[in-house]
């Protein structure tokens, strides 16, 4: 498990130092993270490089893994060297990525700059990058050397990205914490300790992972609301209707706690709630009903699946959740009417 510290970044990055040496050292960053966050660390970090990518999920490929692994290569880095993740979940995922590859493994250490990565894409040792339109597809299991977790980061965020991470939390609380979800649901966007909300986020992905790291078995409860989410992030990924990750699986979340009443007796009362609170957060997005096939057989892609089962985690109650459950084409489509048919 990595070294995971909700900190002041100056106390955090000071604190790694002492205890870490490295002969080289660059921070990765998009436009936007460079503007508004590399700033904030510059000079509390040793002599270093600075690599820009272009910020968004469509750049999360291998031709933006090789101009990292280029600039790397450029500059000298050899297998004692240091990357720094610092942005949202495209830069922890594809500069770890980037890391483990180079010379077949140099350190690296993530600064989550969303709230999606400091609840989530950072947590947890999963690197991957996204192929011909299937979201990571190609990826490793491997922790960073830490993760520096400062809510400072969130001032810097629009409400869109903040209200994207938000929908990791919501799921945290609907998988395994009633009360946690209650608790985040009823304040919505206007928590007013987001510490507290970053800290019990990691603190119940950590005891996940750490009963099952590799996704065999019980972490595949995280994936709620992913199996259906991912599918619509893929399909409207290039297009004017672009989403969010969060965005996307908030609408999963809701789509897979319909299939949860029908096929894990998820009382009308849970579902209702859980449709009410997504509804008052996330703009509506108005999937075509020809779109249906298409966003279905993107489902095929997905990871948990085996042969030709589409196997999601679904809700049993708001706090417990199941998953390798096996769900039919026909249940999605119902799913995804169901999504149509909700007001607000």
């Amino acid at each position: 498990m990595s070294q995971i510290t909700i900190d002041d970044i100056q106390a955090s990055l000071k604190g790694f130092f002492d205890e870490n040496s490295h002969t080289k050292m660059a921070v990765l960053v998009d436009e936007k993270t460079r503007e508004f966050c590399y700033p904030i660390i510059e000079d509390l970090l040793p002599e270093h490089m600075v690599i820009e990518i272009t910020s968004g999920e469509i750049n999360k490929t291998l031709d933006t893994c090789q101009s990292i692994w280029q600039a790397l290569t450029d500059a000298g880095f050899d297998r004692k060297s240091l990357l720094i993740n610092l942005g949202g979940g495209v830069i922890g995922d594809m500069g770890g990525f980037c890391a483990v590859t180079y010379k077949r493994g140099i350190d690296f250490i993530n600064i989550p700059t969303t709230l999606l990565a400091a609840v989530d894409a950072n947590v947890g040792g999963k690197l991957g990058i996204d192929f011909k339109g299937f979201k990571n597809h190609i990826g490793f299991f491997k922790d960073p050397n830490a993760v520096l977790i400062d809510p400072v980061f969130l001032e810097t965020l629009p409400e869109q990205e903040l209200r994207s991470g938000f929908a990791e939390v919501i799921k945290h609380g609907l998988i395994t914490d009633k009360d946690y979800y209650q608790q985040v649901a009823k304040k919505g966007l206007a928590q007013d300790n987001w510490n507290a909300v970053i800290s019990h986020s990691v603190e119940i992905k950590n005891e996940v992972v750490k009963q099952d790291p590799k996704e065999g078995g019980l972490r595949k409860i995280l994936n709620f609301g992913h199996t259906i989410g991912h599918a619509i992030e893929s399909f409207y990924l290039d297009s004017e209707n672009h989403l969010l990750h969060g965005e996307a699986i908030a609408i999963g979340m809701i789509c897979e706690a319909y299939v949860s009443k029908k096929l894990l007796g998820l009382e009308e009362v849970d579902l209702q709630e859980i449709c009410s609170t997504i509804l008052n957060i996330y703009p509506e997005l108005s999937i075509e009903k020809k779109d249906f096939t298409s966003i279905i057989k993107l489902m095929y892609q997905d990871k948990k699946n085996v042969a030709n089962f589409l196997n999601h985690s679904l809700l049993y109650e708001i706090g417990r959740a199941g998953y390798d459950v096996a769900v039919d084409e026909k249940d999605v489509m119902d799913a995804l009417f169901f999504y149509l048919t909700l007001k607000r």
